[in-house]
């Protein structure tokens, strides 16, 4: 994370609180492992901004590091001038995340010479910014010491917001092979996705099938696949043809991905894969999500969205689970299930078997490659995202909730959840037409999730609190 620093002044204020508060703010970041660019005093006075003059050479500045930038922080040490924050920010249009910070006054230190007012400061410099157009985001206290524990979870936290929403901006998802014609519900608008920064690269299923047919059983990348499939998962019971399938399907849609600059995927899951080729893709795909680059099963774009949001306001691995059943009489507990892909950061006890569903159809020899088990206990935040076509619009829902310990004798990859109210939530999904897949972390992020999609990236996203 780099950040650019806007440390606010105002000379009928003390302004010596903003030479010391700029010098506190840099050690605070530097020691948060953070870059900072920030003019500095032979730049400015003090290196902080009060005049046009100097609101266009910190604007300058930043533009002249635009692709290193991921969000900035308005400093006021003091009462700060809200128009030159409000003037650099406009002049540098680099339409990252803004945080707003006020460092707060000393009880026995209001005299003239050191009260800062940052207090009051905050306030104009928010009206200005609203007034300007400009989206910004707030510390959890009104003013807060750089140098606080407050101060270092506000940082965590807008760190996480930069992360989605320059990492969503500037997405390539690659959608492979077509939807499973049944599932009507995982359909969705290329065109309403591109519309809010996101990119879809799409290739049939029968290029990827080709270009693993014209693999050779001793390909270097195939190889690689085979031996990290095995350090991945036990493969005991496997048969060896179906493991060296899977390893160049890993192969050749890694290869695909990097030909075309796609970031995450989806994938066409069933059953055109197990008849013609003769394993599920469950494996692989858990891989890549295990990865951080998240990979949907049934072609779910959308759910890929969801996914690779939470996994970048976490920096661990996301899933993509069923809404599935109810869990006996209790209202806020349901059965979370996908038959599975689950990455293996989120079993308590996992192994490769085969889909028992489609081996009802295709055989079970040809389904080898899922990886199940049981979901580990723990806090969970869940996410669906979705093009409304009506509309026009990227609509979603954000909460929290956990797994719980609660027996579960089923397949595949399940667990069960808790979530406070959660029938308010389901009507929430039913009345408003969401799909039966929910993207799940094992983290709780939903703060940022949501501060990165209102605010920013432009959803109509509810947070079910």
């Amino acid at each position: 994370m780099t950040f650019g620093l806007i440390v606010g002044n105002r000379g009928f204020f003390p302004d010596h609180l903003a030479k010391s508060g700029r010098e506190e703010m840099i050690r605070v970041l530097e020691a948060a492992g953070m870059g900072v660019v920030c003019p500095g005093p032979e730049d400015t006075k003090f290196g902080a901004v009060e005049t046009r003059a100097e609101a266009k050479k910190c604007a300058e500045l930043f533009r002249k590091h635009r692709d290193a930038i991921d969000g900035i922080i308005v400093s006021l040490p003091n009462f700060g001038d809200e128009r030159a924050v409000a003037e650099t920010l406009r002049l540098a249009d680099l339409k990252v995340p803004v945080l707003i910070q006020a460092t707060p006054d000393t009880p026995g230190r209001m005299t003239i010479r050191d009260r800062r007012d940052s207090f009051c400061g905050k306030m104009s410099v928010c009206n200005n910014l609203t007034q300007y157009g400009i989206p910004y985001s707030l510390t959890r206290l009104h003013t807060v010491a750089p140098d606080s524990e407050a101060f270092r979870k506000d940082l965590e936290w807008f760190a996480g917001v930069c992360r989605v929403v320059n990492g969503l901006r500037k997405a390539r998802i690659g959608a492979i092979g077509a939807r499973p014609a049944a599932f009507n519900t995982v359909r969705y608008s290329e065109k309403i996705l591109e519309a809010y920064g996101i990119d879809v690269e799409t290739v049939d299923l029968s290029e990827i099938l080709g270009r693993i047919q014209r693999m050779k059983d001793t390909d270097e990348a195939a190889q690689q696949k085979l031996a990290a499939i095995r350090s991945y998962v036990s493969t005991q019971g496997i048969p060896e043809d179906s493991l060296l399938k899977m390893a160049k399907l890993a192969a050749v849609i890694e290869g695909w991905m990097k030909e075309t600059e796609v970031t995450i995927s989806a994938v066409q899951c069933w059953t055109a894969i197990e008849e013609y080729f003769g394993v599920v893709p469950c494996t692989v795909m858990s891989m890549m999500s295990n990865q951080l680059l998240p990979s949907a099963c049934e072609v779910d774009v959308c759910g890929t969205v969801a996914m690779y949001a939470l996994a970048l306001a976490s920096e661990t691995p996301s899933a993509l689970l069923d809404w599935n059943n109810n869990y006996g009489n209790d209202p806020d507990k349901a059965v979370c299930f996908h038959c599975s892909n689950l990455p293996k950061h989120f079993f308590q006890d996992f192994r490769m078997d085969f889909q028992e569903i489609i081996a009802g159809t295709v055989g079970k020899e040809r389904t080898f490659g899922t990886v199940v088990g049981r979901v580990k206990p723990g806090p969970m935040t869940y996410l669906r995202v979705s093009t409304n076509d009506r509309r026009g619009v990227l609509a979603a829902y954000v909460g929290e909730g956990r797994f719980t310990e609660d027996p579960l004798d089923t397949f595949g990859g399940a667990g069960v959840v808790e979530i406070p109210r959660m029938q308010d939530l389901l009507r929430y999904i039913c009345e408003n037409g969401f799909e039966h897949h929910v993207a799940a972390n094992l983290s709780h992020v939903a703060s940022i999730v949501y501060e990165a999609g209102k605010r920013y990236l432009g959803w109509e996203i509810y947070w079910h609190k």
